[in-house]
């Protein structure tokens, strides 16, 4: 077989393990449920990815938005603080519809936040190949009107936001959000809560880069924090570093099969450690994530 042929095969192999992921992405939902946080801040968690709404007296502050499907429930849930016409600021962590897509309702009232490759990415069509996913571009009102490259800092309602871009993880234009005063940081998708995460390689995303990304997180953190993921459960610093484990583990046990000659069906076949069992019960399987491992090693 010719390395053009194994490197088909490959990447036919690294589509199909996908697929799970594109089939059962977000159990079906069309309401928001809200867990308050500390001081006023609240959690609302939806079919995409998980939304911080952030309340006081200059209006409210929102990162991430969700599906397009999910705007209705989300008027609803705004209601009770003065509607979606009360929202200030709209931070996007990163392109992806499941969290953008909400764009279009909070975009008439918000003036919406994100790193300048989002911006760049919303304004064309974008495709996520491995499980035929296409976003069209945004309509103008719906696209970050104010963008960064590095950090920009947010202050309002006696909150201090630092929007910080943490390179090539997710996707090549995450930001992960840490309010001070609160004491909460926002992952965005640079971490998935007690599952496999997905990352997004070919679109910028990097594995072992989401890893150094966590790290630095970690190091900026303390033990009181609350972490919001993009996606799972509420977590704290000790889950984030049990995912940074996972990341790190995980990638070494594939890279030792790849460097001994394995193909992606074999290294299926022989599956990770059952240190990692329980990373499976999420949006993506022990197959898939293998896989997504593989792609971003090859990348690199």
């Amino acid at each position: 077989m010719t390395v053009l042929t194994r490197f088909g095969m490959a990447l036919f192999l690294i589509i199909a393990s996908l697929q799970v992921y594109g089939a059962d992405h977000h159990a079906s939902t069309k309401a928001f449920k809200s867990i308050p946080l500390s001081g006023s801040v609240v959690l609302l968690r939806g079919k995409g990815g998980n939304i911080a709404l952030i309340k006081g007296e200059q209006g409210l502050v929102m990162v991430d938005a969700d599906y397009k499907e999910m705007s209705a429930a989300l008027e609803d849930v705004l209601e009770g603080d003065g509607g979606v016409k009360n929202v200030t600021y709209l931070i996007n962590t990163h392109w992806h519809g499941d969290h953008t897509q909400g764009n279009e309702l909070v975009g008439h009232h918000a003036q919406i936040v994100a790193h300048d490759n989002v911006r760049t990415r919303l304004l064309t069509r974008q495709e996520i190949k491995l499980f035929g996913m296409v976003s069209e571009p945004y309509p103008e009102h719906a696209l970050p009107s104010l963008t960064y490259s590095k950090k920009l800092s947010l202050f309002i309602n006696g909150e201090s936001f630092d929007i910080v871009h943490f390179p090539n993880g997710h996707t090549d234009g995450d930001s992960v959000v840490f309010m001070k005063e609160s004491n909460i940081v926002h992952m965005g998708d640079n971490f998935f809560s007690g599952m496999f995460p997905f990352v997004d390689v070919a679109n910028g995303g990097d594995v072992m880069q989401m890893a150094d990304n966590v790290a630095a997180v970690l190091a900026r953190i303390d033990d009181d924090t609350t972490v919001i993921p993009g996606h799972g459960t509420l977590s704290d610093k000790l889950g984030l570093a049990e995912f940074h484990e996972m990341l790190v583990g995980t990638t070494d046990e594939v890279k030792a099969m790849m460097t001994a000659g394995m193909t992606v069906e074999q290294m299926q076949s022989e599956g990770l450690s059952l240190d990692w069992e329980d990373w499976a019960n999420g949006l993506i399987s022990a197959d898939a994530w293998i896989a997504i491992i593989a792609s971003s090693l090859k990348a690199s």
